[in-house]
């Protein structure tokens, strides 16, 4: 059963005569206010209850709806959020310590609905998943920021180094919205408390599990070692958000300036969540942080992401805009799109478009397997439903058996809510007899109906200690007018893994034109499939189209590509950043492993690159 906990003003509206909708034409949506009932746009109270009141009474409504805002400051806790059981890609796998999800507002069962924030902002509490559309139909989420009001990310911020009487020192400066307590040699970072237990939402000390390294003034950030808590004497807090680390060594810090990103490792919830849903939009809207994760679309059809500003808000004083992703497609199909955003300050890959493999464990009957998921933090949702089309690959090569395609007709196995049934392993069953070069152990096999097109144009990545873009589905990709700069690793990134993350499948039509590669870490392109056994003759991806793009680069190679069958390189143009003054690169800017159909031409170069094509 739901868990709901309203206001009692919300519940005295409910039950009044008068209606809080107000009237609308019959072509008209109806539009639900959710100050009507009780939310509080001056930002003194917790709109929560409120916030659901409005959204269930939406639900209840038999044609198009508008849910509105007004243009002030909604606080959302997490205590009287609307709580559901669901599992989710990424995140902590079957992990029954975090399977119920707080999720600030709810689109449940709804069709024809758009919450519109009227330019609002949205603080949120505690640890909860900031919006979420299930099982729903033409949803558009637009016109509203929303940020929480203690991430679970410290920026810490080297503001002073130095060495005195033979010891050195760091003084760090801490953003307003980072609670800490300092006790002996320790710093122990609390969240935020909540108005209900009195406890922190949660706590950690020192530098957490996992740190990354932002440079403002050179706009970039990167994964590294924390060295901000080794050999501590003393820590003193100064006041007004400083705290000063004294150190047992006398080497003088060199990194002020620098802020440390530090973080716990689990991935608790999805920041926003699109599972089962058909037509959903984000747009107009600034994402200054994603809690725990990214937005999740999961098996879902048709996904829009337009205008959205992933950065964080320039006066919270921090760097970070999200624990992990920003965009994780699994499962998708139809068409994803992802135009005119903006980027900036993930702890992971910005965009990732990707399908799952699951591992044949078991042949119960002659057309049926059972299939597991293989990585711990995938599981608990089902990959297949009657009627999807799956292909059958082998996990040394990584390409479709000889006779690689069946029809699921039946699946017993996680229903995606709940825990009745194993968590990790599903039995499906086949319109025809399994292929007999599947393999126990051997053989992976992919929902290749939940797959999507892909349009990613038009947007700017910056401040990524990782990937840009990864994107492995078969169907058209085009990732087009977009400006990279700074990345850590590869720009763009097509792998097909069936060894580690389990992450499908092949590209079949990929095309990168248009772009801009600034300052890219190399290889700026990225090919890898997990392929064991490498032959050019079978490769696992197809169709490679580099066309019209500008890099101007370092001493990095441009294009680093395995196991595709057709690659072109044309019309770009590839420049040196320090000048043809300097030494000439050494790095080729081409390198292929067991590809095959490699076209370059009519591209322009400068002088001084290393145009060599290195392949096998």
């Amino acid at each position: 059963m739901s868990r709901f906990v309203f206001l009692g003003v919300a519940l005295a509206l409910l039950s009044t005569a008068g209606s809080p909708v107000a009237a609308a034409p019959s072509a008209a949506p109806v539009v639900v206010n959710v100050d009507t009932y009780g939310a509080d746009p001056t930002g003194r109270t917790d709109s929560t209850p409120a916030v659901t009141a409005a959204l269930r009474h939406a639900k209840s409504v038999d044609r198009p709806v508008r849910v509105v805002f007004s243009q002030g400051t909604y606080q959302l806790y997490p205590e009287r959020a609307e709580t559901r059981e669901l599992y989710v890609s990424n995140t902590v796998g079957a992990d029954q310590r975090y399977r119920d999800k707080k999720i600030g507002l709810l689109v449940e069962d709804m069709h024809d609905v758009t919450i519109d924030g009227g330019g609002a902002k949205l603080v949120y509490h505690g640890l909860q998943t900031a919006f979420a559309s299930i099982r729903s139909t033409d949803v558009t989420f637009t016109n509203f920021s929303f940020d929480y009001a203690a991430p679970e990310v410290i920026d810490a911020t080297v503001a002073d180094a130095g060495v005195a009487d033979g010891h050195a020192y760091r003084v760090l400066s801490i953003p307003a919205t980072s609670p800490y307590r300092v006790s002996g040699t320790h710093v122990t970072w609390l969240g935020e408390t909540s108005p209900a237990t009195g406890q922190p939402y949660w706590s950690g000390v020192d530098g957490l599990q996992y740190t990354q390294i932002h440079d403002p003034r050179a706009q970039r950030s990167w994964r590294g070692d924390n060295p901000l808590f080794n050999d501590v004497a003393a820590v003193t807090d100064l006041g007004g958000h400083r705290i000063r680390l004294d150190y047992t060594t006398a080497s003088r810090p060199a990194d002020a300036g620098l802020v440390y990103q530090m973080r716990l490792i689990e991935r608790t919830e999805p920041g926003a969540f699109i599972w089962e849903s058909k037509n959903v939009t984000m747009r107009s809207m600034n994402a200054h942080y994603l809690q725990s994760f990214g937005v999740v679309g999961q098996f879902s059809e048709n996904i829009s992401i337009d205008k959205v500003n992933f950065a964080p808000d320039p006066a919270s004083g921090r760097s970070t805009a999200s624990f992990a992703d920003f965009v994780q497609m699994s499962g998708v199909k139809g068409k994803v799109s992802i135009t005119g955003n903006v980027f900036d300050g993930p702890h992971d890959d910005p965009i990732n478009i990707h399908g799952t493999y699951l591992e044949v464990v078991g042949k119960p009957g002659p057309s049926s397997l059972t299939l597991a998921y293989a990585h711990p933090q995938t599981a608990g949702f089902p990959q297949f439903a009657p009627g999807d089309k799956v292909e059958f690959a082998a996990k040394r090569t990584m390409t479709p058996l000889a006779d690689a395609h069946a029809v699921v007709t039946a699946v017993d196995g996680p229903s995606g809510m709940d825990h009745k049934k194993p968590l990790t392993t599903m039995t499906v069953t086949f319109d025809r007899p399994v292929p007999a070069g599947v393999e126990i152990g051997g053989t992976v096999v992919e929902n290749i109906t939940a797959t999507p097109s892909v349009v990613i144009s038009g947007n700017v990545f910056r401040n990524v200690p990782t990937r840009g873009v990864l994107v492995t589905t078969r169907k058209p990709v085009l990732i087009t007018g977009n400006r990279f700069d700074g990345m850590s690793m590869a720009s763009i990134y097509v792998s097909a893994d069936a060894y580690q993350w389990y992450e499908s499948g092949p590209v079949a039509d990929l095309t990168i034109r248009g772009n801009s590669f600034t300052r890219p870490s190399g290889p700026v392109i990225y090919v890898e499939p997990t392929n064991q056994v490498v032959d050019a003759a079978n490769p696992v991806h197809h169709n490679i189209s580099v066309e019209r793009n500008s890099f101007d680069i370092g001493d990095v190679t441009v294009v680093d590509a395995k196991s595709v069958g057709g690659f072109a390189f044309t019309g770009n143009t590839v420049r040196r950043l320090d000048g043809a003054e300097h030494p000439p690169y050494t790095s080729p800017l081409f390198v292929f492993h067991g590809s095959s159909d490699i076209r370059i031409m009519r591209n322009h170069y400068d002088k001084g690159l290393n145009t060599s094509v290195v392949t096998d």
